[in-house]
């Protein structure tokens, strides 16, 4: 949202400051399902939750790409921040159930290349042609394609657990 921001605001007619409220409903959103990651990763299993925080995370991003208004971006900060939540949960939990801790330390690195990439991408796309909607869009397709990835995986996550003792 920070790097977008700039070009969002005078679109949307809103303060530079109303980037706060979305940030806020997403923090709120990613408390609340960290909370109940548990029960939900419990009932369901890893890779079913994975995958649907993904895909609900990357229809989020769509929507921020398609969005009529400042509202919408509130409403959908909420699937925003619940996706994002329990994939965070969700992967930390299984592999340090699974697998040891360099995994672990594999599994942030990835989370970092992202959290660097997804700015980096979206300010290129930005500064090239001056639409935050196409940069969003992208961003969209990236993370749609990684859920499509975890939807093709469903089966691999309950063999994986099943054969893997805990370390």
């Amino acid at each position: 949202l920070g790097t977008a921001w700039p070009a969002m605001y005078p679109e949307l007619g809103v303060s530079i400051g109303a980037a706060g409220m979305i940030t806020m409903v997403v923090t709120a959103g990613t408390v609340v399902s960290s909370l109940v990651s548990g029960t939900v990763l419990g009932r369901f299993g890893t890779g079913k939750v994975n995958f649907t925080s993904t895909l609900l995370t990357g229809l989020a991003l769509l929507g921020f790409a398609l969005t009529p208004s400042y509202v919408w971006l509130l409403v959908l900060a909420i699937p925003l921040g619940l996706g994002a939540g329990s994939v965070d949960a969700g992967l930390n939990s299984y592999v340090a159930m699974h697998y040891k801790a360099h995994h672990m330390n594999w599994l942030h690195s990835f989370w970092g290349m992202g959290a660097t990439l997804s700015p980096v991408i979206l300010s290129q796309i930005i500064s090239r042609t001056g639409n935050w909607r196409t940069g969003y869009q992208t961003i969209s397709s990236i993370q749609l394609i990684l859920a499509v990835a975890l939807f093709l995986s469903l089966p691999l996550w309950e063999k994986v657990g099943r054969k893997l003792p805990a370390h």
